[in-house]
């Protein structure tokens, strides 16, 4: 998007530390070593380094009051500034130039393309306008390419260590909220998606289902096939849980084990189909020596069942186990009247009996 902001804390450090680093640097520049201060520029001069620290401070402290527009405008505000400091004291030279570089960092870590390529095209005519007024023809075109192809240079390097960044961080953070067998999410993915959900469901007054399936004898399956049979179970079982949540904010977690939820956002007969089309998906798989592994399921709903997500949670984990205990292979529902106790027990179809 392009008025999309990269990093938002980033860029309002980083425009933060330039305004309070600007306000000192300029008056030093147009008050302390001219010989000449008119009073009227003395004043200009207050103003704009009262200004720049008093924005700088906001930047820093209160960057949630600053409107969304002016970390966008930020670099063309700084070329702004450095273009007429350089013009009322006529300076050409690189070393004043080079102070282009804080937008051009600026828009490369945190803009769009787009307007980084605005940027440096603002960036060029602002130097130019400097250049060709103050220096020869000749010297002013070339210093004024040279300068242009430098910053579109290093917009280019540091862009791509941006993107490249980018990559590795969103790895580090699908690593860090999905189980590696299986690539649904973990336990911390999903306590965050609970607490959204739930959030929802009380904002919206739609109802919130949870199932929370176990694998049948999976340590069975582990002791007579191998670990890496129990591995390609967990897999499939992953797999056909995935495609019964099909909703964009359905979510499928394995919390450890042969432990698995499902969160959906729907109502109590959807989640009994669920549970159903997870067994007649399963028992379409093979590959398996012992053939497709059974399931366990508790099903809890909210706010028919809890209040909070630790309640919905622990009304699941209470109908699993009645499911559990009922022998296996079954779905059981929590009742409203006590979630803990009483269950409706619901048996699966022929052909979804592992």
């Amino acid at each position: 998007m392009p008025f999309r902001i990269r990093d938002k804390p980033g860029a309002a450090r980083s425009v933060a530390y330039l305004m309070l680093a600007a306000a000192p640097a300029n008056f030093v520049t147009c008050i302390v070593l001219p010989t000449s201060r008119p009073l009227g520029w003395v004043v200009t001069t207050v103003v704009v380094c009262t200004f720049l620290v008093t924005g700088g401070l906001m930047c820093l402290r209160r960057p949630e009051k600053v409107p969304h527009a002016w970390w966008l405008i930020a670099p063309f505000f700084a070329t702004a500034l450095i273009t007429t400091l350089n013009q009322l004291s006529n300076d050409a030279s690189t070393g004043a130039q080079l102070f282009y570089l804080w937008p051009v960092l600026y828009s490369a870590n945190f803009l769009s393309r787009r307007l980084m390529g605005i940027t440096l095209a603002v960036i060029s005519l602002a130097h130019a306008s400097v250049a060709f007024r103050v220096l020869t023809t000749a010297h002013a075109i070339s210093d004024w390419f040279s300068l242009t192809v430098a910053f579109a240079l290093t917009m280019v390097v540091v862009y791509s260590l941006r993107r490249r960044n980018d990559t590795l961080r969103e790895v580090l953070e699908t690593q860090a909220l999905a189980d590696p067998l299986t690539g649904v999410a973990n336990r911390r993915s999903f306590d965050s998606e609970l607490s959204r959900a739930v959030a929802w469901s009380h904002r919206t007054d739609s109802p919130l289902a949870l199932l929370t399936v176990d694998i049948d004898y999976f340590k069975k399956i582990n002791d007579t096939w191998g670990h890496a049979v129990g591995d390609r179970a967990l897999q499939q079982v992953a797999k056909a849980l995935c495609g019964t949540a099909t909703g964009p904010d359905d979510v499928v977690a394995r919390l450890g084990g042969d432990e698995f939820v499902v969160l959906l956002r729907t109502d109590r007969m959807a989640a009994r189909r669920a549970a159903d089309d997870v067994r007649a998906a399963l028992a379409e798989k093979d590959g398996l020596p012992g053939g497709p592994p059974g399931l366990s399921i508790g099903i809890a709903l909210l706010p028919d069942h809890a209040e909070t997500g630790d309640e919905l949670v622990k009304a699941s984990d209470t109908a699993l186990y009645e499911a559990k205990s009922g022998g296996r292979g079954r779905t059981a529902m929590a009742h409203p009247a006590s979630a803990r106790q009483n269950v409706d027990r619901v048996q699966p179809s022929r052909t979804s009996v592992a």
